[in-house]
């Protein structure tokens, strides 16, 4: 008998079929071995890093004031609105690809690619800014006993060229240089490539130590940073706004929202956790808890180490590169700057690798939808599991790009693909209740069209407030992708093929 083809569906509206998922979960070749507690703990090893140990200076000192731990409250606000959506897509969809899969079957192919494509952006360019704040606190560790290495060795080359002037200038000898690279990035993130390539459940056991320690250490700023806090220097708790030469306000209700845009990279962890449904256990039941459950956890810490660490040191005195480590040390606390940097050291290095991972998992997806070249990015290794080719793809241009390049705005282009991905989950979830009502859904998102319409508006508020030529960049980059897209994945698509 002649099978029958379906014709190809050509507009770029076209869903994959909700079968379509189950097909791709009963052929999977990744492990299952990850258990509730196992992707919670995935989730905090994204979230916490970044944030707590790196942006805090820069944004109390810059835009919030003491007033950071409301900026805290309103992007964890924003995001627990997507979380929600988050947790009712995984529920329903347990496959890799997170916020780009969960699209795809409801939205449609090019907002799907959209997502996948600003996802690069939160993942990627993510890992790479956490790799650059992890050489600086390796660097202070160093200098805890007293080794003082090269500034060609330490920082990109433009980077390095600027604090040898500097020192020039202030008196102090620097040898000339013509080669400059971030050494320490490049070779940190190698090491996490290569324990990614081994396999899921060796990084997950490596980060599972790793949140122990770091979640730890955050409880003790906590604790012993509230015996030093002087609450004078909560006073003005908002600063009166001020607007620079580039009419940007500083401080004030816009300088708070401003903040919030900025630590906002520092919850995109918790998603992260729906890109491991793959190789979760129990992944229906297990992902949306360890969704929500990251980032409520993470959230009370960040607003308790903002609140402390703006009691502790004046917030126009914060230290850029590493605030936290720095207050203790002005606290005359030697030894607990020791702690906080070893720790800040482990803490960042399991943010990049589940970023590294979340970023490979959506390569994955993609790439078995033909969106994206299935030879490289969807080819598993047939020991480990793991899909190395894409691994050594992500893991190689991190390296080089941590190495070569100054990023001190990467934070918010992350923040601004993140943020466009978040609304685009909580208008796709909704519009998947409104068309397909009777889908079993183990979780389902309480009040969801308060919560989307919320989620749709916290989110696009908070992009809409990010640095002018972030937002331009943001688009150039939109842009680029669309160009990606007509040119190539369109057209080896999997839904471009006659289906039976």
């Amino acid at each position: 008998m002649e099978t029958k083809l379906r014709p190809v569906n050509t507009s770029v509206m076209r869903k994959k079929p909700l079968s379509a998922y189950a097909a791709d979960a009963q052929k999977s070749e990744l492990k299952r071995v990850l258990t509730r507690w196992g992707l919670t703990s995935l989730g905090i090893g994204a979230v916490i890093g970044g944030g707590i140990f790196v942006l805090t200076g820069i944004a109390a000192r810059e835009w919030a004031g003491p007033a950071l731990a409301l900026a805290f409250i309103i992007a964890g606000v924003a995001c627990t609105f997507a979380a929600l959506c988050y947790a009712e897509f995984a529920s329903i969809l347990p496959v890799e690809g997170s916020a780009y899969a969960y699209s795809y079957g409801t939205v449609g192919e090019l907002f799907a690619w959209l997502i996948g494509w600003n996802l690069i952006l939160e993942y990627m360019m993510g890992a790479t800014t956490v790799a650059v704040s992890w050489s600086g606190y390796f660097e202070k560790f160093l200098h805890l006993f007293h080794i003082e290495p090269p500034i060609w060795l330490m920082n990109d080359p433009v980077t390095a060229h600027e604090k040898a002037d500097a020192l020039r200038a202030a008196g102090t000898a620097v040898p000339d240089f013509t080669f400059a690279m971030n050494l320490p990035a490049f070779l940190i993130v190698i090491v996490v490539t290569y324990i990614l390539v081994k396999g899921i459940k060796e990084a997950a056991s490596t980060n599972n130590l790793i949140v122990i320690v770091k979640v730890a250490t955050v409880i003790f700023v906590i604790i012993a940073g509230y015996f030093f806090v002087d609450t004078a220097n909560w006073t003005p708790f908002i600063p009166p706004a001020v607007v620079d030469e580039t009419g940007q306000t500083h401080y004030g209700w816009p300088g708070i929202v401003t903040a919030a845009g900025i630590v906002f990279f520092a919850y995109i962890g918790f998603d992260a956790v729906s890109t491991q449904a793959g190789e979760a256990i129990n992944p229906k039941k297990d992902v949306p808890f360890a969704i929500i459950a990251s980032l409520l956890i993470c959230t009370a810490l960040y607003i308790l180490v903002s609140l402390v660490l703006t009691g502790m040191v004046k917030y126009d005195t914060l230290d850029l590169k590493a605030p936290v480590a720095q207050a203790f040390a002005d606290a005359g606390l030697t030894w607990a700057v020791y702690l906080i940097t070893i720790a800040a050291i482990a803490g960042l290095t399991s943010v990049m690798l589940v970023m590294m991972l979340g970023q490979t998992r959506v390569f994955l997806g993609m790439a078995k939808d033909g969106l994206l070249p299935k030879n490289l990015f969807a080819s598993i290794h047939p020991t480990f599991k793991t899909p190395w080719k894409s691994t050594i793809f992500v893991g190689t241009i991190v390296s080089i790009v941590a190495a070569l390049t100054p990023i001190d705005k990467v934070s918010q282009l992350t923040s601004s693909g993140t943020l466009f991905a978040f609304a685009m989950i909580c208008g796709a979830v909704w519009l998947l209740r409104v068309r397909e009502p009777n889908l079993e859904r183990p979780y389902r998102t309480p009040a969801l069209p308060v919560i989307a319409t919320l989620g749709i508006l916290a989110n696009l508020y908070l992009m809409w407030n990010l640095r002018t030529d972030t937002k331009i960049t943001f688009v150039v980059w939109g842009i680029l992708g669309l160009i990606v897209y007509f040119a190539y994945s369109r057209h080896h698509s999997n839904l471009n093929k006659p289906q039976e």
